[in-house]
């Protein structure tokens, strides 16, 4: 089954190498990696695992959910208290410098709030993602690579066994969710500039996962069909149980002019006849979008957990 995909805890005796977490150079090199094959395989486990499931259904919430939703509300509070700044340019506002500097100097002390005391070796390789996970403070962007490095920091909590198996519809629901509340709040407070975006042939300006996750999640639905997404009715009456329609329901609200024209990729996806399909769909684009696209992986990174060197079958 799929649950098998998920990597399981690793030993009591886990230490992080002293070595320096590196980054991708060599696309080949990523591509066969335990990194690709334990980053595909959690997406893919988690993708089973909400299939046909409204994010309003009854799930199991475990106390490591709970801890990352409370340091999900410590960030998402920390932008109420660090306002954006009078600047000339309208976007990138250098207020989120601030912001992640905040974040920056508490990541560790966050992720060890989440992780039991005999892993606690594990939290300076964890707080990586963590903190690449939120945007660039210089270019002050972000895009589908931060994103990419939160479900490394989730993967990496399932690696040393504070999530689990029965975790994954908390973990897509309540957390990802979470997370993904706090970007848009991030997005529209600090004007960020989408990263490495395509513009109008990218799927969307920052996001990825929630398609992938939220098409699966409509997979097998009674009435709702792909061709309804574009229905602004459709939308407002759903969008509190499915993850996609809550992606639309925000484009629509950050985008002006006729949908077709501003996110032309999502409305061909709607002529897909089926959820089943556009999930498929969805999960080859983003191989071959995000994480086979130099600038999207280039920052991606490696360490003990989620190691460069090739898989070992």
């Amino acid at each position: 089954g799929a649950s098998e995909e998920v990597a399981p805890p690793i030993q009591q005796c886990f230490m992080v190498p002293k070595k320096e977490i590196n980054v991708v150079s060599d696309m080949a090199k990523w591509k066969r990696s335990q990194a690709y094959a334990d980053y595909m395989g959690f997406i893919l486990t988690l993708n089973e695992g909400v299939r046909g499931k409204k994010l309003t259904c009854e799930y199991k919430v475990s106390e490591p959910i709970e801890k990352l939703v409370a340091l999900l509300n410590t960030l998402d509070r920390w932008i109420d208290e660090t306002p954006p700044v009078d600047q000339p340019s309208r976007f990138g506002n250098k207020a989120f410098r601030t912001w992640y500097a905040k974040l920056d100097q508490e990541a560790e002390r966050l992720v060890s709030a989440v992780i039991p005391k005999h892993l606690a070796d594990a939290a300076p390789e964890v707080a990586v993602y963590l903190k690449e996970s939120v945007g660039n403070s210089t270019r002050i962007d972000y895009g589908t690579g931060h994103e990419a490095a939160f479900a490394a920091f989730l993967c990496c909590l399932c690696k040393i066994g504070v999530l689990r198996v029965d975790d994954q519809m908390a973990i897509v629901f309540k957390v990802f969710n979470r997370y993904l509340e706090v970007m848009r709040k991030l997005q529209k407070t600090y004007r960020m500039e989408p990263a490495g975006s395509q513009g109008v042939w990218g799927l969307d300006d920052f996001q990825f996962l929630p398609f992938i996750w939220g098409s699966s999640q409509l997979i097998d639905h009674p009435s709702l069909e792909p061709r309804h997404f574009v229905d602004e009715k459709v939308v407002n009456e759903n969008h509190k149980d499915f993850m996609f329609l809550e992606c639309i329901l925000f484009i629509t609200e950050m985008k002006t002019g006729p949908f077709a024209e501003h996110s032309n990729q999502l409305w061909n996806i709607s002529a897909v006849p089926s959820w089943s399909k556009v999930n498929q769909g969805l999960i080859r684009m983003y191989k071959a979008e995000c994480l086979e696209k130099f600038p999207v992986i280039q920052h991606f990174k490696f360490g003990s957990l989620l190691p460069i060197q090739p898989v070992t079958s």
